[in-house]
């Protein structure tokens, strides 16, 4: 059957998958080079996708964002190499709208998330949120530390405006801490890092906040000079002592949570293995002291229907 080249073009033609600017494609790679990789889309002619749109993250070669040959990926095309007619391919366009469509879902649940200051200007800082560049006004930054001390520093965040149209993504420090502190419950026991030390005791940072670890609260034992036991950068797991939400402080204390007096400065990696189980039986005993605490106020309240029972039971008046 005679078969010529105008008919291969024609079937060619008759077969081709639309290659309009927008357009989802699935490819796989079978070359990187410096500045990008070549994809195999099944067009007329292969497709090339830049090291600038490989990733939402800047990097220096494809490899570095998992590209390699043989990688099977969607892309979405972006325009035509007008010198060869090939198509040139996007994966960061995906990834931004993927990352936006993430930020509005972390807005709507309300949740806190962690991410690194990069860079800082006249109204606040800049801040990196799932690949995008987030703003942090200075009015919604709780810490006093100057822009400078906070940049590559990883902050808590709350989601305050999501509007990718606008390429408007503003965020709060300020309401991230408040919630944090707000779910602080006495007892609670908190992974920490030393940031400074004092005469009086220790900053520890909990997540965001500042907590005091009191010179009194670091052991049973007595401690002369605190760099003895802790310096900064150490982790070390504290135990939430009490927590005044008015004036923004938090005590906390690593004394309560020795197995035995003196472990904090003998033994701390025992001291933070026994961390939970400590905190527990201290928890026990708040609970077991407010509880006679009410008690004893129903024993002067008798027009409140209870009474105490010989064996200490709370119970209706005239129950045995």
């Amino acid at each position: 059957v005679a078969f010529t080249f105008d008919d291969f073009a024609a079937a060619i033609e008759q077969y081709d998958f639309n290659s309009e600017i927008g357009t989802r494609v699935k490819g796989t790679v079978f070359k990187t080079d410096a500045n990008g990789a070549l994809v195999d889309i099944s067009a007329k002619s292969s497709a090339y996708l830049s090291v600038e749109q490989a990733c939402i993250h800047r990097i220096k070669h494809v490899e570095e964002a998992g590209i390699v040959p043989g990688m099977v990926e969607e892309f979405v095309i972006i325009g035509e190499n007008e010198s060869d007619d090939s198509l040139l391919l996007s994966l960061r366009n995906i990834q931004y709208e993927l990352a936006w469509e993430r930020c509005r879902q972390l807005q709507a649940e309300d949740v806190i998330v962690k991410a690194k200051v990069i860079g800082a200007n006249k109204g606040g800082l800049v801040a990196l949120v799932e690949g995008l560049r987030g703003f942090v006004p200075f009015s919604q930054i709780s810490s006093k530390a100057a822009a400078e001390e906070l940049l590559e520093k990883e902050i808590p965040l709350k989601f305050v405006e999501v509007d990718e149209e606008q390429t408007k993504l503003v965020l709060s420090n300020r309401k991230a801490v408040a919630d944090s502190q707000a779910q602080l419950g006495i007892g609670s026991v908190v992974l920490g890092v030393v940031q400074s030390l004092k005469p009086y005791g220790a900053f520890i940072d909990i997540g965001g906040i500042n907590g005091l670890l009191h010179v009194s609260q670091i052991s049973h034992d007595r401690v002369s000079d605190i760099a003895t036991v802790l310096q900064p950068g150490d982790t070390l797991k504290v135990m939430i002592l009490s927590h005044d939400r008015d004036r923004g402080r938090v005590s906390l204390s690593t004394k309560k949570l020795e197995p035995t007096p003196g472990d904090m400065i003998r033994n701390p990696k025992l001291v933070f293995e026994k961390a939970e189980e400590m905190a527990q039986t201290f928890r026990q005993r708040i609970a077991q002291a407010e509880a006679m605490a009410r008690a004893d106020m129903l024993r002067f309240q008798p027009e409140s229907g209870l009474t105490l029972s010989s064996d200490g039971i709370l119970g209706p008046l005239g129950s045995e």
